[in-house]
């Protein structure tokens, strides 16, 4: 009996996947565990598996976007009919759940108008119906009698626009006409030679056409990202906290123990621990808002944000207040190049209980961030600047860093995040603690 693959349920946000490729094609054998198509989901492109064998009797979808339990393709038995296979599933073969199919109306056919007596009476009709024109350029090449199949297009893909009428019809006008020479007359004298001019300077002419822009399709990635930040700030009543935190220790610190580690110690790496370590003295901050009641989570798990192409990503350092420094380095810089290349697994980027954004290898001094649902809490991090402080009466040269919390009030109040960045503060102005 064939067998109806459809989209699976690849993420826990995951509401539809994007078919990128096929790596199989139709009419070739596929066996158990092979793979069939590469997925785009919200969160990266995953390998999509068979869990059955057989022949790819029939690709419903060759790429694009397509819900969750939607018909992406039939495998059975070689000559089976897989037409029969979908129609019992409730299908309709294009993707599209048993639900959306039977829901969806039939599209109607557009019928083209018949052209009117002028447009079949212009001259070499059938080359300018198949010209990319916009109806401006068409309506003002007509009014000038121009023949439009003799205009250069400029806009996307050779379409002809209103300013190159305009360029054309301009350039006819100032073309040189043959002047009339008469007849019987005596040879003229050759006129003194005119002083030279400096040229003409062609002035500039904004064009009031077409508007010149670039549109692209949003990614799974960017759905997800715009639905569910607009979700969190619109329902979680957000409010900042940001404090100022002398790293001249830290800064110490990092050269002391990036002269015995196995790897190099990043700032990051000593905000990440700090933070772990704050969580565990302030329980709140760690916690979930679900709804109808509040989880405060026993593990600390910390996301970091990631920057890639599309968007950004947040694997998960599990655990994070028991591992060393060395170790949350190699793991932050190992999920980083996974998430560059789209190869994280949802596993990987859930369960976390806070989250760090860090901005300061950019040169940001300070910025807030949009909380990342289900958490309290997420730190917003800047750059170690240089600048005057006021030490014991006398100025001095301090590395200050500027960090934000952004709280969710319905879980977090004022003096629970303020005490929070206490913490944090205290820990990295002597990091020494990180060791005890």
């Amino acid at each position: 009996m064939a067998e109806v693959i459809r989209m699976p349920r690849m993420s826990d946000t995951m509401e539809e996947g994007n078919i990128v490729s096929w790596l199989k094609k139709e009419g070739e054998p596929v066996e158990t565990g092979e793979t069939l198509a590469e997925v785009e989901t919200d969160k990266a492109t995953m390998e999509l598996d068979s869990y059955f064998d057989g022949v790819l009797l029939h690709i419903a979808v060759k790429e694009g976007p397509v819900p969750i339990d939607g018909i992406i393709a039939v495998i059975g038995e070689q000559g089976e009919d897989w037409k029969k296979a979908i129609a019992e599933a409730g299908g309709n073969g294009a993707g599209k759940s048993p639900d959306e199919a039977a829901a969806a109306p039939s599209t109607p056919v557009k019928e083209e108008a018949p052209a009117t007596p002028a447009e079949t009476a212009a001259p070499a009709a059938s080359d300018d119906k198949r010209l990319k024109a916009s109806p401006l350029a068409r309506s003002m090449a007509k009014e000038a009698g121009v023949n439009i199949t003799q205009i250069d297009g400029s806009g996307d893909g050779g379409r002809i626009v209103k300013r190159d009428v305009e360029a054309f019809i301009e350039q006819q006008q100032s073309a040189p006409q043959p002047a009339a020479v008469p007849a019987a007359q005596p040879a003229p004298q050759a006129p003194p030679a005119p002083a030279k001019e400096a040229p003409a300077v062609t002035p500039f002419v904004f064009s009031t056409g077409e508007a010149n822009y670039e549109e692209k399709s949003i990614s799974q990635m960017r759905k997800t990202i715009a639905r569910r930040l607009a979700e969190s700030k619109f329902s979680a009543p957000h409010f900042y906290l940001t404090l100022e935190i002398n790293m001249g220790r830290a800064i110490q610190i990092r050269q002391r123990l990036n002269e015995v580690s196995p790897v190099k110690i990043s700032f990051n790496d000593l905000v990440v621990k700090a933070s772990a370590a704050a969580l565990r003295q302030h329980p709140a901050v760690n916690s979930s808002w679900l709804g109808d009641k509040i989880r405060f989570n026993k593990d600390v798990n910390i996301g970091v944000a990631v920057a890639v192409e599309d968007g950004l990503l947040v694997p998960v350092i599990r655990y994070t207040d028991m591992k060393s420094l060395s170790q949350i380095n190699t793991e932050v810089k190992a999920l980083a190049e996974l998430a560059k290349q789209r190869k994280l697994q949802p596993e990987q980027m859930q369960g976390n209980t806070f989250t760090i954004s860090n901005l300061g290898m950019f040169g940001i001094e300070e910025f807030t961030a949009i909380i990342n649902p289900p958490d309290s809490c997420i730190l917003a991090v800047g750059g170690i600047i240089e600048k005057p402080i006021v030490k014991d009466g006398q100025i001095e040269v301090g590395n200050m860093m500027k960090v934000t919390l952004s709280c969710d009030h319905r879980t977090v109040d004022g003096a629970t995040g303020a005490q929070f960045l206490q913490t944090l503060k205290g820990i990295l102005e002597d990091p020494i603690r990180l060791l005890v």
